[in-house]
């Protein structure tokens, strides 16, 4: 369907595949086999096409999205799989995984070392101990700007798990405290294991959080919690599950007006994904109204990122280029890219990256690749699947000009950063 309604427009067009070529930057033969259905298009390819014949989004409507519509969310382990085993190899590596009790004991899981839930020397909740683990909380997310997600993850683990020991050993407020305060590193740490490419672990320590902060009474961590699942289905280019949960904020009486921005922000990004502009662009706008650019740094306990002051402009660059409008991205991502502190590593790779996919499909080749040679050191120290997961369209994007000189330079750099273990 889609190769009969892209040949109908070009020859509407008055258009030969050499034209077509031309301005798309796709071979001949290529093109040929979209047409004959030899070859089934990406949504890369469609956006491109669309906006070379003013399809008006008919073609990219007709192209297979990159997660299948009905595919099911990861999995998530059930909350009574309490424990976590953090396994250490002969080669001192180590790492954390989850499994239910009955399955760690006949493992012999008790002589690892694990994080469940239990009789802890802890002692109770005070005052001093509850601000140790804040400024704790505030330096993990510092660390993991720079860090590999793999390597913060455990602590955000350890942390989230003496919180909880600590709450269930204090009563009043500071139990609700201390478990609230758990609740913001279990949520940490699902965004780490999402960037470490585990998004079933992802899912489960997010709804861990929620199920800690509804305990606490931390209602905007409640509602919060939407934004995050959100966030994983949008890397997972589900356009429709992401506006879903983006839209359930609405209704959760604990949103304070930054968790409705940010999931304001959140649904432009789905809208973007299934190609509606004007949705986007009426979400983008109420998350301005929400999100105002601050004055100062955010602190490093609001929810969100606290590394990035205007989330908006980089969510509009982003958007843009999902879009198709790839010229007018590169202009709001360099703009915004430019704005973003020097010690926010990991988002000026993540936007960096997503900066020079931008200038790639619009045909800036040179430049394109020149702010990626500058990127792929800071890809491989940040060890991120969503950041890798952008390389990889930009490396695709870049091989329609695969005989050019800088493209042919760059390549085994690029090659190594995405065979990278």
């Amino acid at each position: 369907m889609f190769g009969a309604e892209l040949r109908r427009r070009r020859q509407e067009a008055r258009m030969s595949l050499a034209d077509l070529s031309g301005v798309t930057h796709y071979s001949k033969g290529y093109l040929s086999k979209l047409e004959t259905g030899a070859k089934p298009p990406t949504s890369e390819t469609a956006v491109i096409c669309d906006n070379a014949l003013d399809a008006g989004g008919a073609l990219r409507a007709l192209a297979p999205s990159r997660t299948p519509s009905g595919d099911p969310e990861p999995k998530v382990p059930s909350h009574s799989q309490e424990v976590w085993i953090l396994r250490m190899e002969a080669d001192g590596s180590t790492e954390f995984s989850g499994m239910d009790r009955r399955t760690a004991l006949s493992a012999g899981a008790a002589s690892l070392v694990t994080v469940a839930a239990g009789p802890s020397p802890v002692s109770p909740a005070s005052p001093e101990t509850l601000v140790w683990f804040r400024e704790q909380f505030a330096a993990l997310r510092a660390l993991g700007q720079r860090a590999a997600p793999r390597v913060v993850l455990p602590l955000a683990v350890a942390q989230a798990n003496a919180l909880r020991q600590l709450a269930a050993e204090t009563n009043g407020r500071s139990a609700e405290e201390a478990l609230g305060l758990a609740a913001r590193f279990a949520e940490y740490a699902g965004w780490m294991a999402q960037e470490a490419g585990d998004d079933s672990a992802a899912l489960w320590w997010t709804d861990t959080a929620a199920t800690m902060a509804a305990t606490a009474g931390d209602r905007e961590m409640c509602a919060y919690v939407h934004v995050r699942r959100a966030l994983v289905a949008m890397y997972a280019h589900d356009g429709a599950r992401t506006i879903g949960l983006a839209e359930r904020v609405r209704s959760e009486p604990g949103a304070s007006a930054r968790v409705l921005g940010l999931a304001a922000k959140r649904e432009a990004q789905g809208h973007a994904l299934v190609g509606d502009l004007v949705s986007s662009e009426r979400a983008l706008e109420r998350a301005r109204e929400l999100l105002p650019v601050p004055k100062e740094t955010p602190s490093p306990h609001v929810l969100g990122s606290s590394h990035v002051a205007d989330p908006v402009g980089v969510a509009r660059g982003w958007c843009l280029v999902d879009l198709g409008r790839f010229e007018e991205g590169a202009r709001v991502l360099d703009e915004e890219v430019a704005r973003l502190p020097g010690p926010a590593v990991r988002a000026r790779t993540r936007f960096g990256v997503r900066r020079a996919l931008a200038h790639a499909l619009a045909g800036e080749v040179d430049h394109a690749c020149a702010l990626t040679g500058e990127l792929l050191d800071g890809v491989a120290a940040s060890g991120s699947a969503t950041v890798t997961a952008d390389l990889r369209r930009l490396s695709q994007a870049l091989t329609r000009y695969h005989g050019h000189g800088a493209v042919r330079d760059l390549s085994p750099r690029l090659v190594a950063a995405l065979h990278r273990p």
